[in-house]
């Protein structure tokens, strides 16, 4: 039989604002995809279909695309759960704030050198980045972007393991802009080894930090009391 940890020993656990967890998750989030992108490894799944619709029409931002995006998984999720749910719409406000910072890391990125030692490091920290934000937005209490609210939402409507669905949610993302670029441009584009490394290990590496998390820190915001 398992046995809760004591009153005190929570209470000797650090304790992180929300607010600044999800402000950081957003901050690392948004860097990490342009990084990974950067790296020539390809783009992460979450960000990989706004890219497909930024190539295949050009003349409109991948950060425009990917709040359009955010806001068709903010509609499934109400489909789904068949009710408005109010904390969804600060969800697409905190997504639309990480999808301008993908246009304003896309302004500096081509500064960082990119010689191929350099692109190995890239992707190795845009993973790392990108796994650590979504554990850390999942934790921050507070309604997070939509590109990682919806893997975890569809896994607590679905019953089915968070790790499950992330992977499964990817995957399908790839699959779409597979589909597109070459339908429309004629060659897969913004997909790598990278792109699909990190569709398939992402799940877990998000599980196995947020665990770490879990041991270290906890969270509270104006949502939760102390």
């Amino acid at each position: 039989m398992s046995v809760k940890p004591s009153v005190s020993a929570v209470r000797h656990i650090p304790v992180l604002r929300g607010e600044l967890a999800l402000l950081l998750a957003i901050l690392i989030n948004s860097f990490g995809v342009v990084l990974m992108l950067y790296s020539g490894s390809g783009i992460s799944a979450i960000s990989s279909v706004p890219y497909a619709f930024s190539k295949v029409f050009p003349n409109i931002s991948l950060g425009t695309f990917t709040y359009l995006f955010q806001g068709l998984l903010v509609l499934s999720l109400m489909i789904l759960r068949k009710k408005f749910v109010p904390s969804y719409l600060f969800s697409f406000a905190a997504g639309f704030c990480f999808s301008e910072l993908l246009d304003v890391h896309e302004l500096w990125i081509g500064v960082l050198p990119n010689a191929l030692s350099w692109r190995i490091l890239y992707f190795i920290c845009s993973y790392l980045l990108i796994a650590f934000g979504i554990a850390l937005s999942n934790r921050c209490g507070l309604p997070i972007i939509p590109t990682d609210l919806f893997p975890r939402e569809l896994a607590a409507i679905t019953k089915l393991p968070y790790s499950r669905i992330k992977i499964i949610f990817d995957v399908t993302c790839l699959a779409v802009t597979a589909g597109m670029t070459l339908i429309f441009l004629g060659f897969l584009d913004g997909l790598g080894i990278g792109t699909i490394l990190a569709a398939f290990t992402t799940g877990k590496a998000v599980g196995l930090i947020g665990t770490w998390l879990d041991r270290h820190v906890r969270f509270v915001s104006f949502m939760h009391d102390l």
